[in-house]
C-alpha cells in the first residue's frame, strides 16, 4: 500500500475539524487539526497529535498547555487559515479560556495541561488534561472525503 492510498483510506472517517491553540512568550499559536479524541471521563483527558514537521510541536513543547476549539459550520475560514491554506495575513481575535488563547464561535473550547507525550511514527501524541472548557449549541464543521461538510437535517430511521 502506498500512502496514497493510506491517506484516501483515512479520509473516508468523517470528522469534526479543531483549531489547537497555544501561547508561547504572550503570543498565540494555532493549527488546524482533526487528529483529536477524549480519552478518559475520569480523570477527564484527551489526546491530540500533532506532526513532527508541524511548528505547533515545539510551541506545545514549550507551553506544556493547549486548548482544543472545535469549530461551528461557519468557521472554515479558520480551519483553511491556521492550516495555512489562506496565504495572506488576517487578524484574530482571541477569547481566553484558563488563560490560553480560544477561538470566538468555537462550538466547544477545551483547555488542556500537557500530562503525557508519546512520539509514535511521525508524529507527537500529548494527552492533556482538561481543566476547563465552554461549550455552545451550533451545528459543527466536518471533514469528509477531503472536502467541508455540515450535517443534513436528522431523519427518523424507525420503519
Amino acid at each position: 500500500m502506498d500512502d496514497r492510498q493510506f491517506r484516501q483510506a483515512m479520509g473516508k472517517f468523517a470528522t469534526g475539524v479543531t483549531v489547537i491553540t497555544t501561547e508561547v512568550d504572550g503570543e498565540a499559536h494555532g493549527m488546524t487539526a482533526n487528529a483529536f479524541m477524549s480519552v478518559s471521563l475520569v480523570p477527564k483527558l484527551i489526546v491530540i497529535s500533532v506532526g513532527e514537521r508541524a511548528q505547533m510541536l515545539e510551541k506545545i513543547k514549550q507551553s506544556k498547555k493547549f486548548a482544543v476549539n472545535i469549530l461551528s459550520g461557519e468557521q472554515q475560514e479558520y480551519s483553511m487559515l491556521f492550516a495555512g491554506q489562506i496565504k495572506e495575513k488576517r487578524e484574530v481575535n482571541f477569547d481566553r479560556l484558563a488563560d490560553l488563547p480560544v477561538l470566538t464561535g468555537a462550538i466547544a473550547q477545551v483547555a488542556c495541561e500537557v500530562v503525557n507525550e508519546h512520539v509514535e511514527g511521525d508524529h507527537t501524541l500529548f494527552i492533556g488534561k482538561v481543566i476547563d472548557l465552554q461549550v455552545e449549541e451550533e451545528e459543527p464543521l466536518l471533514f469528509f472525503n477531503g472536502k467541508y461538510r455540515s450535517l443534513t437535517p436528522e431523519e427518523s430511521f424507525s420503519k
